[in-house]
């Protein structure tokens, strides 16, 4: 029988080694895309679009709304690649490859001469840096464990149609990744703990107002927007997200405004439930 167990354990490790190969192939990193876009025209390079928002990364949404708020030209190119910093999204603009949703913006601020921010405070100004950074650092980190790993089966039989490996992998890698970030020591019901705290802080600063600094929405709206689409449309049903539906409403119309007013496609890059292909 010895044999028998080796057979099968040299089959799985083959199985594996070729998944993970496989993977590499699809997901590799780009220093570039080696095509040729129209000038002066933003290229966003972003994975494929999610069932029911347009991107199930959260910084996808963040930096796609931020270019629709200040009107720059923009295209998408959908592709598992990540950028040279093995990140999504990542952008081309006039032969310059920029990593990092953040330093994007930076550069497209400079580089287009825009900002969102020119009427804050420095007082407000800060105040938006640590929302950001809440929301980024801490509340990304609390999705992402409850979606990729206490609802991994469930995500992976609503949300996506990923190929099991694959979900198993993201599994695998939230595992490690929130391990080393100190968050995925906790246990589940503390995590959803962190991240429902989190988001009743959203709240508590939004209040009544339209957008997190008033009437005119700024840059850490699309930081915030971008995280606040993941609980409401890119995880099944859960504590977290039963919580923000029950217990938050000015958060989702708020996000329900930003929606109408910046995405009014928002249909269209979306794939309805995996049953049609995204068109934008």
């Amino acid at each position: 029988m010895d044999w028998v167990n080796n057979l099968i354990f040299f089959s799985g490790l083959i199985v594996l080694l070729l998944a993970i190969l496989v993977s590499r192939k699809l997901w590799g990193n780009s220093s570039s895309s080696n095509h040729s876009y129209l000038s002066d025209t933003v290229v966003l390079h972003q994975f494929h679009r999610g069932h029911y928002a347009p991107s199930m990364s959260a910084f996808v949404v963040k930096l796609e709304t931020y270019l629709r708020m200040v009107k720059i030209p923009y295209m998408n190119v959908h592709e598992m690649k990540t950028g040279p910093k093995g990140k999504s999204p990542w952008i081309e603009y006039n032969g310059e490859t920029i990593c990092d949703s953040s330093f994007i913006i930076e550069y497209l601020n400079k580089k287009f001469g825009m900002d969102l921010n020119k009427d804050l405070s420095t007082s407000e100004r800060a105040t938006a840096r640590a929302i950001q950074k809440m929301v980024e650092e801490n509340t990304y980190w609390a999705v992402l464990l409850t979606r990729w790993v206490y609802n991994r089966d469930r995500t992976s039989r609503t949300l996506t149609h990923i190929p099991w490996f694959f979900v198993w992998l993201i599994d695998r890698r939230t595992r490690r990744s929130t391990y080393y970030h100190g968050i995925g020591r906790h246990t589940p019901k503390e995590v959803t703990q962190i991240l429902t705290d989190d988001v009743q802080a959203l709240s508590d600063i939004l209040g009544e107002k339209k957008y997190m600094f008033g009437d005119v929405p700024t840059e850490v709206d699309c930081a915030v927007f971008g995280q606040l689409t993941q609980l409401l449309w890119c995880v099944p049903d859960c504590d977290a997200k039963h919580f923000i539906t029950d217990n938050c409403p000015n958060l989702v119309d708020y996000c329900e405004r930003i929606k109408n007013q910046f995405w009014p496609d928002w249909e269209e890059c979306t794939t309805k439930g995996g049953k049609v292909a995204a068109t934008k």
